[in-house]
């Protein structure tokens, strides 16, 4: 009798990889978009740091339009202030002029920040994740809300990350995407010196990762991470040179701004000496502010900021800067286990948003700024959420913990809802309506 036929093996399949995000990442960019520009308009009165950056927005556009323009806010460097002017060419010397670019950049930067994520770690969860701990953790809220600074530096900065951990994830895109990230990175540095220590980080690291490799032709050999095809040589122009380039390249405006005694101190002094007054007015004595606190206050969030508590248009209003209480606290164990575990494993996107947290909080343990407020913690405090959305991916993934991961999500969410109405200048009840959500002293 005839031996059976050994029955064939099933051939062998592809591995699985999770689908690419894009469209969830456009459906909640969307949705925040509607959110956060609802009663844009509210206060319609100039509020908090507005009152700075509007005048000296308003002389850039005298300047564009009529070539006479006074170079005021000194102390910061001049993109935020012209994109504000953008604005108000766009939709006039108005709430909705003022505001209507720090909602697109915030839009922006929520958009580009889930990507990011994505092409870091190529974890679809995590991604979709990131992005509703961002849009509901009070600070990209309230900062694409108002006529501030921080906002347009957090959209280049999310930008930046984007490209380069495109360029990395897709070196075939490796060109151009550094290039953008060069780019970026100038455009961040020129709306706020905050973005300084970030724009250093991507250049170091494909230092690092070539060092790492130990190649006799460092500056010229194309292979090995972070971007094969691309030179040492070549990503110091992208990522070193080009960023100087740009951002030197956004004080151009300030040559038709005239000092109150004369020409452009700019024109006549040249952009090192301009960057000696930036700096000592950073560095000079402020007076001591009801709201000023210290970074360990930021990472507790034991200590808030209102940014508007008066009656206007018609009503009680208040506008209050706190994270969200529950992932800012939850973000603290989240890091030091990307810290653990990404050292353990190798994942440098764990990696990676731990140096962002630690180099971009570290910078207010040595600036030379005085006075120092919550509002600082913005950016760190972007690195701490996507530090929480992948420790919950690895939750979700565990199967036991996959109901803590979908409750963080849900429970931030639901915060945010309760503290909507003082994140939104909303109509109060009364005068002492604020205290519903006082619900530790620091943050009267």
């Amino acid at each position: 009798m005839a031996e059976a036929q050994a029955p064939l093996s099933a051939p062998a399949q592809p591995p699985q990889h999770p689908s690419e995000p894009l469209v969830w990442a456009a459906a909640l960019t969307g949705l925040y978009a509607l959110l956060a520009g609802w009663r844009l308009t509210t206060p319609s009165i100039p509020y908090f740091d507005e009152v700075h950056y509007l005048p000296a927005a308003r002389e850039m556009l005298a300047a564009w339009e009529t070539g006479q323009g006074l170079y005021l806010n000194r102390e910061h460097p001049l993109l935020g202030k012209a994109l504000m002017a953008a604005g108000m060419a766009l939709a006039g010397d108005n709430p909705l002029g003022w505001r209507i670019m720090p909602l697109l950049a915030g839009t922006l930067a929520l958009f580009a920040s889930m990507r990011a994520l994505w092409h870091a770690s190529g974890d679809r969860f995590a991604a979709i994740a990131f992005g509703v701990l961002l849009a509901t953790g009070f600070h990209l809220f309230v900062q694409s809300r108002i006529a501030m600074l921080d906002i347009f530096m957090a959209a280049f900065l999310a930008v930046a990350a984007w490209q380069f951990a495109g360029a990395c994830a897709e070196p075939e895109k490796g060109r151009w995407r550094l290039a953008l990230t060069g780019i970026a990175l100038g455009c961040a540095m020129g709306a706020k010196w905050n973005a300084i220590t970030l724009a250093m980080l991507p250049g170091l690291a494909f230092l690092a990762a070539r060092l790492s490799a130990g190649r006799r032709r460092l500056l010229l050999s194309r292979r090995g991470a972070p971007v094969p095809g691309i030179r040492l040589i070549e990503a110091f122009v992208w990522l070193g040179i080009l960023p100087l380039g740009v951002y030197a390249a956004t004080f151009a405006p300030g040559y038709w701004l005239a000092d109150t005694l004369g020409p452009s101190p700019l024109a006549q002094n040249g952009l090192i000496a301009l960057h000696r007054e930036i700096f000592a007015l950073q560095s000079q004595l402020m007076t001591p502010h009801t709201y000023m606190s210290t970074w360990d206050q930021w990472v507790l969030n034991t200590r808030g900021i209102w940014y508007l508590y008066e009656a206007v248009d018609g009503a009680q209003r208040g506008l209050l800067l706190i994270g969200n209480p529950l992932t800012m606290l939850l973000g603290l164990p989240a890091l030091a286990w990307c810290l653990a575990s990404g050292a353990w494993r190798g994942d440098w996107a764990k990696l990676a948003v731990v140096i962002g947290y630690a180099a971009s909080l570290g910078l207010w343990l040595i600036a030379p700024k005085p006075v120092q407020f919550y509002y600082h913690y913005f950016v760190p405090s972007a690195f701490l959420l996507a530090a929480l959305a992948l420790a919950l991916s690895d939750l979700r993934r565990a199967g036991w913990g996959a109901w803590l991961a979908w409750g963080t999500l849900a429970g931030s969410a639901a915060l945010f809802a309760v503290f909507h109405p003082i994140l939104s200048a909303a109509p109060l009840d009364a005068p002492d309506s604020f205290v519903t959500w006082m619900w530790i002293e620091g943050w009267r």
